[in-house]
C-alpha cells in the first residue's frame, strides 16, 4: 500500500462490511445499508492536507529555487475509525479490496484508539520472543 498516494485533503477509508443486526435480531445486507446517510469506516491512508499560501514564494526570480508547499495537516490519522457522509465518498478497488477516498470535510467524527488500548492489544510475549 505505500506506492498508493492520497492527495491534498483527501483521506483513504476502508469502509466497515455492511452487515448490521438490528434491535430485533435480524441481519441486514450490505446493500442496505449502502444506502445510510452517514456510514464508518477505518482511516488507511491520509493526505498531506490543506494546501497553504507560502509567505517565503518570490516571483522575481523564476530561475531561484522554489520553496516547498506548505499544508495545513488533517485531524484524521491512519488507524482512526471515521464516521462520514457516504454522499460525498468515491468508490474504487485497489488490491481486490474496497475502499472509498472522500475530502476531510466529509468526516463527521473520529474515534482514536487510546495508546494504551493498542498495547493491550499487542501480545508482548510474541515482540519478546
Amino acid at each position: 500500500m505505500e506506492e498508493l498516494i492520497i492527495v491534498g485533503d483527501r483521506v483513504l477509508i476502508a469502509p466497515d462490511d455492511g452487515e448490521r443486526q438490528t434491535k430485533a435480531g435480524l441481519y441486514l445486507p450490505a446493500t442496505v445499508t449502502d444506502q445510510d446517510r452517514v456510514q464508518s469506516g477505518r482511516v488507511v491512508r491520509v493526505g498531506p492536507g490543506y494546501l497553504m499560501p507560502n509567505p517565503e514564494y518570490d516571483e522575481r526570480e523564476p530561475w531561484a529555487p522554489r520553496n516547498a508547499a506548505r499544508y495545513l495537516p488533517l485531524q484524521a490519522q491512519p488507524g482512526d475509525f471515521a464516521f462520514f457522509l457516504r454522499s460525498e465518498a468515491i468508490a474504487l478497488t485497489y488490491r481486490d479490496a474496497p475502499y472509498l477516498i472522500l475530502p476531510h470535510s466529509a468526516i463527521l467524527a473520529l474515534i482514536r484508539p487510546r495508546p494504551e488500548d493498542v498495547l493491550d492489544a499487542l501480545d508482548l510475549d510474541d515482540l519478546i520472543e
